[in-house]
């Protein structure tokens, strides 16, 4: 195994701002595009006629993205390395009426997206983010970064067994934010509040994706900041790496054996059914494109998806100091002590031996040490786009990712050199 890489507090510092500037799956693609035209990729409309030229392309739709580079000397089947993660976080999200209120607050109506720990939403300032549908079509992203938004938790005056009987919150009544004082409340104020924001004509905007986060910026904790706290980590922080291993493979001069590619679906946080999901067909239909682009044939599109490989990096769990015997006795993945082989043998995760060993040489190769995380056999698993992807593509897929703790909640927390960890071994994965 070569030497560990040197921990670049870079890569976590960049991580940083990437977290804080993608409080949206919108956001996160489109934070992600703007590093990859840096590296020299260039975005492809999914409506256009597709060239077979070389080197880097992305697609965007929506809260989902793929970005692949074409290496000189790649034949139509030549076979693809890719490394999957998802771009959406647990949150509240903006119901069709958002407008609301009782008893003299104004508040916002919301839906529970996902599986948030729920109790983290509570009495934290929240902002709002997501994307606003315009009247000719097209689409504006918006983020108010700033407290506008709270969920105020009842006082324990009100409530004396909170502390011995635990907290009991109703999705529909006890999560409602407020976010001002009247009895006046009007459908189309919330909306009508945004387009003043960006400096939109009243009546402008005719659809909504919005959803609620944290205003609170990440940032080193700890006595040595050793430990990074933010939020959105479950899963951006794999789609952080990714672009970066992408980036540094397609512009290291070296050409990769493989086709590397970064996809980064939406909606994995609610089964992943959906256009942008990775039970939807927009992976497999951009592979075969970029294959027939090159002149490929059916055969050579079997040959090079026979021969593909994909890592789906999600967060895992790592052991907890507080809980530890919630873990397998045999498998307590540390912070810090690199990324996780995560295996189940029931296919929560799509990781076999073979794939072990994949996943094993790019670790050798970095010089990244790993660790293997199993579930506790009591404990339900949960799961990843792993065996979605390798189900819907016959792809191998090997499912990894970072030791985390508050997995869910507003704001996780994990070992500040992990990211950068995984970042290396992706970048070895992806150059084959």
């Amino acid at each position: 195994m070569r030497t560990p890489p040197r921990f670049d507090r870079g890569h976590t510092d960049d991580l940083m701002t990437y977290l804080a500037a993608s409080p949206s799956p919108y956001h996160a693609v489109a934070n992600a595009a703007e590093r990859l035209e840096k590296a020299g990729f260039r975005q492809v409309s999914e409506t256009d006629a597709w060239d077979g030229s070389l080197g880097g392309k992305y697609v965007l739709r929506g809260g989902a993205i793929i970005a692949w580079y074409v290496p000189e000397g790649a034949e139509p089947h030549t076979p693809f390395r890719i490394v999957g993660a998802h771009t959406d976080s647990p949150n509240l999200r903006v119901k069709p009426r958002p407008d609301s209120g009782a008893h003299g607050w104004r508040q916002v109506a919301v839906e529970i997206y996902g599986g948030p720990l729920l109790n983290s939403w509570l009495d934290r300032d929240l902002g709002l983010a997501g994307r606003l549908s315009l009247r000719d079509g097209t689409n504006r992203l918006v983020n108010i970064d700033r407290p506008l938004l709270r969920v105020p938790q009842l006082a324990i005056h009100l409530d004396r067994s909170v502390s011995s009987e635990g907290l009991k919150l109703d999705k529909q009544r006890h999560l409602q934010p407020v976010w001002g004082l009247g009895d006046d409340v009007r459908d189309g104020d919330l909306i009508a509040f945004l387009e003043q924001e960006l400096g939109l004509p009243s009546g402008e905007v005719t659809g909504w994706d919005l959803m609620t986060h944290s205003v609170e910026p990440p940032a080193y904790l700890g006595r040595d900041k050793d430990l990074l706290a933010g939020p959105r980590m479950d899963n951006l922080l794999s789609v952080h790496a990714a672009t970066a291993a992408l980036a540094a493979v397609a512009t290291s001069g070296d050409g990769p054996s493989y086709i590397p590619v970064l996809a980064a679906f939406d909606h994995e946080e609610n089964g992943s059914q959906s256009d942008t999901g990775a039970d939807g067909p927009l992976l497999g239909g951009v592979l075969e494109r970029s294959v027939f682009a090159r002149g490929g044939s059916y055969e050579d599109r079997a040959r090079a998806f026979a021969a593909t490989i994909c890592l789906s990096s999600d967060t895992g769990h790592a052991v907890h100091p507080n809980y530890a015997e919630r873990h397998d006795p045999t498998h307590h993945p540390r912070a810090d002590a690199g990324p996780l082989l995560k295996v189940n043998v029931n296919n929560r995760y799509a990781t076999d031996g073979s794939g072990r060993a994949v996943f094993a040489a790019a670790c050798e190769k970095s010089g990244v040490p790993f660790q293997t995380f199993v579930s506790n056999n009591s404990m339900p698993c949960g799961t990843t786009i792993g065996p979605i992807t390798a189900a819907r593509h016959g792809i191998q897929t090997v499912d990894i990712g970072v030791a985390i703790l508050s997995m869910h909640s507003a704001r996780e927390l994990c070992g500040a050199k992990d990211p950068y960890l995984l970042a290396n071994a992706l970048a070895a994965f992806l150059e084959g």
